[in-house]
């Protein structure tokens, strides 16, 4: 599973990825197991409207690039993951983008590639950076 930011910067600027988080989105993109959760399509949204993320096209074609990758999953936010989201056990911060991709990982029973150290320091899943 790929947080928000390394989705953005696995296709727009590779070079911020640590050689391990490479390593594994490309082992994942091999046996097409990489996944994202459709909650992410909002945050880029989000901070293209806010002028937080500059993409060099239209989000809406560059979220379709991502779209048509054979091997890239999105995961549509579901009854079960939004009612997971609010069960995670505590101390854990509020946001809910983050716990909405949190749930979403455990569901699946994968590993999340973060940069986020409060995720990274969230003893109840498995991260890679």
């Amino acid at each position: 599973m790929l947080d928000t930011h390394i989705w953005a910067w696995w296709v727009s600027e590779p070079s911020r990825l640590s050689r391990r988080a490479r390593k594994t989105i490309d082992a994942a993109a091999g046996t097409s197991r990489l996944f994202l959760s459709s909650i992410s399509v909002w945050e880029i949204s989000l901070l293209v409207a806010r002028d937080r993320l500059k993409l060099k096209m239209d989000v809406e074609d560059w979220i379709a690039r991502s779209e048509a990758l054979p091997f890239l999953h999105f995961v549509p936010v579901d009854n079960h993951i939004a009612m997971r989201a609010n069960r995670l056990p505590e101390p854990l911060h509020p946001d809910p983008a983050d716990r909405i991709i949190i749930a979403t990982t455990l569901i699946l029973g994968g590993v999340l590639v973060t940069k986020d150290q409060k995720i990274r320091d969230y003893s109840h899943i498995k991260t890679v950076w």
